[in-house]
């Protein structure tokens, strides 16, 4: 009968084990997806005050990425300097992404 019990442990254990995975998977992606967020929001920032070329492919691309990821961020501080408020909307974007995503792989982690 000890035999029988240790394999009911074992069956016991591999879903608990597999949830645990799963969840581990989940907020790794989710980390990943935040970095990659605010990375594509801070090298806009990085393109912008380095005066790359507009017109330039890489620079044209990461701003059709960088723009819709930079939500109610976009414009809202408007100062003089064009090339500031970018920085400070777009920096703040980035941060809310990071906090964002750090909050909810906290939350996966607790539910999962």
């Amino acid at each position: 009968m000890a035999a029988n019990e240790s394999d009911r442990d074992t069956h016991r254990r591999a879903p608990a084990a597999t949830r645990a995975a799963v969840v581990g998977v989940v907020a790794t992606v989710v980390r990943w997806a935040g970095l990659l967020v605010a990375l594509v929001l801070v090298v806009h920032v990085v393109l912008v005050m380095g005066n790359a070329n507009p017109d330039n492919p890489i620079s044209t691309l990461v701003r059709r990425f960088a723009e819709p990821l930079s939500l109610a961020f976009k414009n809202l501080f408007t100062p003089e300097d064009a090339k500031l408020g970018l920085l400070i909307n777009y920096g703040l974007a980035a941060i809310f992404w990071l906090v964002v995503s750090s909050v909810v792989v906290k939350l996966i982690r607790r539910l999962g």
